[in-house]
């Protein structure tokens, strides 16, 4: 008898967004204990772009949000995260963190979840620019891939396309916020849980709409030129 057709699932995600790095540990769970019957996607989103790009000195509340996110997750944030707020010139750049994500994501044999949270551990707790080639170096290294071929995909120009398309992607589907998982269905993407939601809750939701909804792969628009925002 053949295995059951997997469910598809998108999640919208920012390396940069301080509440998606709150809700990995749920997310990590959730796609472990559901592995045998889930596809996971990781899409990113474009919460700093175009004239949202700027230092984080422009961001002032980050610093209080790291409060609320650790209160309610019990995550934590690493003390070069905290220097990089106080020096406050790192730029967010959301594109280039895109664009991170895709030359990672395009290796053989990569995790899409691996990849993301290796990223969100450069930023959020050691403070790393996801702007900085070298920084995906490092991860293709701790990830056991072809660090070469990471960062010629990286500063690729077809990459970059490539991860601007996921924007478009997002848009189309509404995701206003982030972090935010959607089940792939034929009436189109529903969404499960939110940011505070813990693996089990989750899990139920995702049991309740398997039995009401057919599940089918997530249609993705073409790459998109330019930047969406």
């Amino acid at each position: 008898m053949p295995a059951p057709e997997r469910a598809s699932l998108t999640y919208a995600f920012d390396a940069y967004c301080a509440w998606c790095y709150g809700f990995g540990e749920t997310l990590r769970s959730f796609a472990e204990d559901n592995a045998h019957r889930i596809r996971l996607s990781v899409v990113s989103a474009g919460l700093y772009t175009g004239a949202r790009a700027l230092p984080t000195a422009a961001y002032p509340r980050l610093l209080a949000e790291r409060g609320t996110i650790t209160r309610l997750t019990g995550v934590t944030f690493g003390t070069g995260y905290d220097r990089a707020l106080s020096q406050g010139t790192t730029v967010l750049d959301s594109a280039a963190a895109a664009a991170g994500l895709a030359a990672l994501r395009d290796q053989p044999g990569i995790n899409e979840l691996d990849a993301a949270e290796a990223m969100q551990q450069a930023w959020f707790v050691d403070g790393r620019s996801l702007s900085d080639t070298e920084v995906y170096r490092d991860i293709a290294d701790e990830l056991g891939l072809d660090a070469d071929a990471v960062t010629s995909a990286y500063s690729s120009p077809a990459n970059r396309v490539t991860a601007l398309a996921g924007f478009r992607t997002l848009r189309r589907l509404r995701v206003l916020s982030y972090p935010t998982l959607l089940l792939d269905t034929a009436d189109g993407a529903d969404q499960l849980g939110g940011a505070a939601s813990t693996a089990a809750s989750l899990t139920s939701a995702l049991d309740q709409r398997l039995t009401t909804t057919v599940p089918q792969a997530l249609t993705h628009d073409l790459p998109l030129l330019g930047d969406p925002s």
